[in-house]
């Protein structure tokens, strides 16, 4: 697959993480950034939107990243999911 037809799913409840990994890979040339600001959101949005890749936050209000992500393999065995969380 070609960067430039890449759709991809950020998901985290911290604006400034979504915002800063958004641009960064915007700068690739990407398709599309969508983002989810909770578990819950990220499966709606990537039900919607079926994106190539999704970066999932693994602490979140709502529905927690890994909720999130059982609930995306159920309805995709095939999504492609980065998790990752940082440590205050």
């Amino acid at each position: 697959m070609n960067i430039n037809e890449m759709t991809v799913l950020i998901c985290d409840d911290s604006m400034f993480a979504r915002k800063k990994l958004s641009m960064s890979i915007s700068g690739f040339g990407v398709k599309a950034v969508y983002e989810a600001a909770d578990g819950e959101e990220a499966v709606s949005k990537y039900k919607e939107f079926k994106p190539d890749v999704v970066f999932m936050d693994i602490i979140m209000p709502k529905v927690t990243g890994l909720e999130a992500l059982k609930q995306i393999i159920a309805e995709d065995p095939d999504a492609k999911v980065i998790m990752a969380s940082s440590v205050g």
